[in-house]
């Protein structure tokens, strides 16, 4: 069973606006709900973007069953023995509902402008991986070296996820993730790829151009790529039938969640109409031919 997530960049978006959408995603069948962690907005300096994990704290206060999560924390951006107890709080406060998404940091521009992390990527991917380990002593999960484990210990698991691509980054996905993430922009090497992941599961994130009932297709197919289509394969567009062929496929390559963004920035009527034509529907689809 293939798990749903809305990928929800808190971009040009109030607080409220965030809150309104995670409520319509989860009325509409989602399973969980993941934001970014940046200091800028990526390649908008000039826009506005929420603080990742206070935004993830104030959705999981306002929502009863969606799972909270990030693609991904900046490993950058805090101190291991700080995010391990800010997972810890989070989890225990929505009731086991969080996962914990870390990578190395996607955005370098931004580690000069704030004079944080380094701008070397394999510096970064090494600092993540020692991370990852005090992240996992910090809980009580391995034998501590020094005796340092914090109080109180998480009684949720805290699922791990990695994402990334490179081979060393794929190396702590192997130590570490419970689920691996493959980015929108790189989905088509998903084939390559699916086996360097070893024992962890498999989720990507997926831009959509959602042709709603009634809509023009080309119309929608014209303003998604003009707005997305720098992600090439990672943009696809259609309508519900198309998009559930779309996800059996992905799902026949091991995929078992999908951190759905829409290229309509998720209005209620796009996740209530995906919910009822896609979510629903899936999984009686995925046994019809593809």
């Amino acid at each position: 069973m293939v798990q749903w997530y809305l990928f929800l960049p808190q971009v040009r978006l109030s607080v409220g606006d965030i809150t309104d959408r995670a409520r319509h995603a989860e009325a509409s069948g989602f399973d969980g709900i993941a934001f970014i962690d940046h200091l800028e907005a990526p390649g908008l300096p000039g826009e506005s973007i929420w603080e990742a994990m206070s935004v993830a704290t104030w959705v999981a206060a306002n929502t009863e069953r969606l799972r909270i999560g990030h693609l991904v924390l900046c490993d950058a951006f805090r101190h291991p023995a700080v995010l391990a107890k800010q997972a810890v709080t989070l989890s225990d406060a929505s009731g086991g509902r969080f996962d914990l998404g870390l990578g190395s940091g996607s955005w370098p521009a931004e580690f000069t402008r704030f004079e944080v992390g380094r701008q070397d990527a394999v510096t970064r991917v090494q600092q993540l991986g020692r991370h990852l380990d005090l992240i996992k002593q910090y809980w009580g999960d391995r034998t501590p070296t020094d005796g340092v484990v914090q109080l109180p210990k998480r009684t949720h698991p805290i699922p791990l996820v990695l994402g990334g691509s490179g081979p060393r980054m794929m190396e702590l996905v192997r130590r570490h993730a419970d689920w691996w993430n493959l980015p929108a922009d790189l989905l088509d090497r998903l084939p390559r790829l699916a086996p360097a992941a070893g024992g962890a599961r498999i989720s990507v994130q997926q831009m959509i151009g959602f042709v709603r009932s009634g809509a023009d297709p080309d119309a929608v197919r014209e303003v998604s790529t003009r707005r997305f289509g720098v992600l090439g394969s990672g943009l696809v567009c259609g309508d519900a039938d198309e998009l559930r062929k779309h996800f059996a496929r992905l799902a026949d390559q091991r995929v078992e969640r999908f951190y759905v963004w829409f290229a309509d920035f998720a209005p209620a009527d796009s996740l209530h109409e995906f919910g009822e034509t896609v979510i629903k529907a899936f999984s009686g689809a995925v046994d019809a031919p593809r």
